[in-house]
């Protein structure tokens, strides 16, 4: 066939195009830019279909050789997880690449992909093609482990040998508040305490770090061989961390060793906890004298609870004293007078006279809980070596505001748990009221707590609906909203 050169157009050297017969520049393939593309496949090599592995326990996907990511659907980051699973893309350059909807129940992914590729005669091509990626389930070791039930390699054992748990609501408020317990395959309540389960060993010594740091306590560590391959000289352990708090709470009265209070200034033998954080806060009842021991210092000196808030008597204020401080006896090297309390007599109606710290919250017709310790049946060795003619009949603790139930009543905030159902203690037990009662009267407790508005009550709005203000309660700007995510599927027709 030969080639008619138009008139007016210069005079070029072109060829006729072998599939089509159009004229076009001299190339190695003799052929136009239409008929190249239709003979040409850049994409050829790169698979049009793949597969991508997803584990239905944890929601995440594989990735080769051994890791497994964390991707929400049409995500950056499952966008570059699909592009790694495509073998030849090197080979061209890649343009452009989005989603393609489909079906979220499908298990079916499509990416669309635009890409340049150069062929023979230093032509580009551009070509659109789409990939097709199945999502088969697969699951990880991690959950497969645990569907084995042989998934943990190390535990940490948290126990408290105390008849008072409110020190484990305590701490699990803190475990909450700081998220100490992420890493964590699952928390079981055994034997009145609480086990938690690691994959890790580092994992497992972290949890060991933040109860240190936090309460009172000592730990003990022991391993026990699993498997042992002889080849390699490898070997398979489960480690296991045993955590003992400190047996005293909040509330609860306690009998000193006599070199301890040497050590303390001098304080009494007999005192009360007002606050157990990463050290045990003690008053002594008879003096407003107070003192702080750490955990190095109770292991040395170890003591127990003679009486604790199950034992707790209501007294009525008949009449009370302040005692001021002319009349107190002060000697050298005591310790520290607590500022925040006053030191009164008060006469109840026993007709018993004791001397009590809580002069600055009691008033004549006020209630108040305490000890009866003159009846109590106390076993203890550090209070048999005691003068009893020293020690007082009656030691009040705490004020007392109202029944268990109108407090409840009035509440309009709670607390979330470390596992909804399945907690180690009873929701509904005394000591978890007890504790929530300690939250409203002390600000400085709840300062280490999260409290969450309770949108199931109704927030006081009426005049005749107010807190009663004789007792204490949590305000609204110390609580937050509680997250609330309502998984609701979206219509053609909202979208």
């Amino acid at each position: 066939m030969e080639y008619i050169q138009p008139e007016g157009e210069p005079a070029k050297n072109k060829i006729l195009c072998c599939e089509c017969g159009i004229a076009v520049e001299p190339n190695p393939a003799n052929m136009c830019v239409a008929c190249l593309r239709s003979h040409v496949d850049i994409t050829e090599g790169i698979p049009k279909q793949a597969t991508l592995h997803f584990c239905r326990g944890c929601e995440r996907y594989f990735h080769p050789p051994a890791e497994w990511v964390q991707c929400a659907l049409e995500s950056r980051e499952l966008l570059s997880l699909c592009l790694k699973k495509l073998k030849g893309l090197n080979r061209v350059k890649l343009v452009d690449a989005s989603f393609v909807w489909t079906e979220p129940h499908s298990k079916r992914i499509k990416v669309k992909l635009t890409v340049h590729g150069e062929v023979m005669g230093g032509t580009v091509l551009q070509q659109v093609f789409i990939v097709e990626y199945t999502v088969a389930h697969q699951m990880c070791d991690e959950c497969h482990r645990s569907e084995a039930k042989d998934y943990w390699r190390a535990s940490v054992q948290v126990r408290q040998k105390a008849e008072n748990k409110k020190t484990f609501y305590y701490l699990e408020q803190l475990i909450l508040k700081h998220k100490a317990h992420e890493n964590t395959l699952g928390i079981k309540p055994v034997h009145g305490g609480l086990d938690f389960f690691y994959t890790t060993e580092g994992h497992a010594r972290k949890m060991v770090d933040f109860l240190g740091a936090v309460l009172p306590c000592k730990s003990q560590h022991s391993k026990k061989l699993i498997s042992h391959d002889i080849h390699s000289n490898t070997y398979n352990y489960k480690f296991t961390y045993s955590i003992e708090i400190v047996p005293v709470s909040k509330d609860s009265v306690v009998c000193l060793p006599k070199k301890l209070t040497q050590h303390l200034g001098g304080i009494s033998q007999i005192c009360v906890v007002y606050r157990v954080t990463n050290s045990i806060h003690l008053i002594d009842p008879s003096t407003a004298q107070i003192a702080e021991i750490n955990s190095t210092t109770y292991w040395r000196y170890p003591f127990g609870s003679i009486c604790n808030p199950k034992q707790f008597v209501e007294y009525i204020v008949m009449d009370i004293e302040p005692i001021m401080d002319k009349e107190r006896k002060f000697f050298p090297g005591q310790g520290a007078i607590s500022n925040r309390h006053v030191l009164a007599d008060v006469w109840i109606v026993k007709a018993s006279e004791l001397g009590t710290h809580l002069g600055h919250v009691l008033r004549p017709g006020d209630s108040a809980l305490g000890y009866n310790v003159e009846d109590s049946n106390i076993n203890d060795v550090h209070f048999e070596k005691l003068d009893k003619t020293k020690v007082s009949d009656v030691i009040l603790v705490k004020k007392h505001y109202g029944d268990r139930a109108f407090r409840k009543r009035q509440r309009v905030w709670k607390l979330k748990r470390l596992a909804e159902g399945d907690t180690a203690f009873d929701p509904d037990a005394n000591d978890f009221h007890e504790f929530l009662n300690d939250l409203e009267e002390d600000p400085s407790l709840r300062q280490n707590v999260n409290i969450f508005k309770d949108s199931s009550k109704q927030m006081p709005v009426d005049s005749n609906d107010k807190y009663d203000e004789t007792v204490p309660h949590i305000t609204l700007e110390e609580m937050l909203d509680d997250l609330v995510i309502n998984d609701v599927e979206m219509t053609e027709e909202q979208e």
